[in-house]
């Protein structure tokens, strides 16, 4: 049987492409380039039969702008993505901790190196180990009141006018943001998306009720309206005391500007 889109593919056969791709790249690119890399599952040896190839190409030498792009496309049995940098770009990147720190930061920690001449790579991860506490306290403070307080406002809308077909995906988002919260607390980053959930479950100070709604997201049981609800209500109250206990800032004056 032929199939559509990706196939499987050994993953020495993933290198021999990554090598491939970095030929490509230094043809374009030239003496402008000043590392590439490749990062994702490829760089931590989880890549399985159909993932996908993710690199780093970053640029050095005097630019009057900036660079940041990215090749993206499926070659038909696999697919690539070639995030073409500014080393500055990069950099700042790096040592800036948002709301999904904990699962977009990794490649900054680890790369399998294709290229790097200079000792990019190390600079790049000293930069990434460079954001203070209060860096990892802004973040959460911002995922309180941009995501955590937005989500329980649609809940109680639809719980009062519905749809209720909404009601799964703002679980899914509780449990998410939820896990990131609990990721920049402890200032751990997730392996891959798909261990977002679990490896949350491992890290200590989770707020009370974060559990129960990864839990019912984890296995499906998204179903009853009421279960749903009632989970993600006890989840908030659970935040609202842990923001208390460790001082993060979710209420500000009436209008703070």
């Amino acid at each position: 049987m032929n199939m559509n889109g990706p196939v499987k593919i050994s993953r020495s056969e993933r290198l021999q492409t990554c090598q491939e791709i970095a030929a490509r790249l230094h043809e374009v690119y030239g003496e402008k380039i000043l590392a590439i890399g490749v990062y994702g599952s490829v760089s931590r040896g989880t890549d399985g039969p159909f993932s996908d190839i993710e690199m780093f190409c970053v640029l050095g030498g005097e630019s009057s702008e900036p660079v940041e792009f990215s090749h993206e496309w499926s070659a038909g049995p696999w697919k690539a993505e070639v995030n073409v940098c500014s080393a500055d770009v990069l950099l700042k990147t790096a040592s800036t901790v948002e709301g999904k720190w904990p699962l977009t930061h990794g490649p900054f920690f680890s790369q399998l190196s294709l290229y790097d001449p200079k000792g990019f790579f190390s600079t790049l991860k000293k930069a990434a180990e460079s954001p203070t506490k209060e860096d990892f306290r802004h973040a959460i403070n911002e995922v309180l009141v941009g995501e955590m307080y937005e989500f329980i406002g649609k809940l109680r809308n639809v719980n009062l006018n519905g749809p209720h077909t909404y009601l799964p995906y703002l679980a899914m988002q509780f449990a998410e943001y939820g896990a990131m919260l609990i990721g920049l607390h402890n200032q751990k980053l997730f392996s891959t998306g798909s261990m977002v959930l679990p490896e949350s479950l491992e890290l200590p100070n989770r707020p009370v009720g974060f559990d129960n709604v990864v839990k019912l997201v984890m296995s499906g049981d998204l179903v009853e309206p009421s279960k749903i609800v009632s989970a993600c209500e006890d989840f908030w109250n659970g935040l609202v005391d842990w923001a208390a206990k460790h001082d993060y800032v979710m209420n500000s004056k009436r209008i703070p500007f």
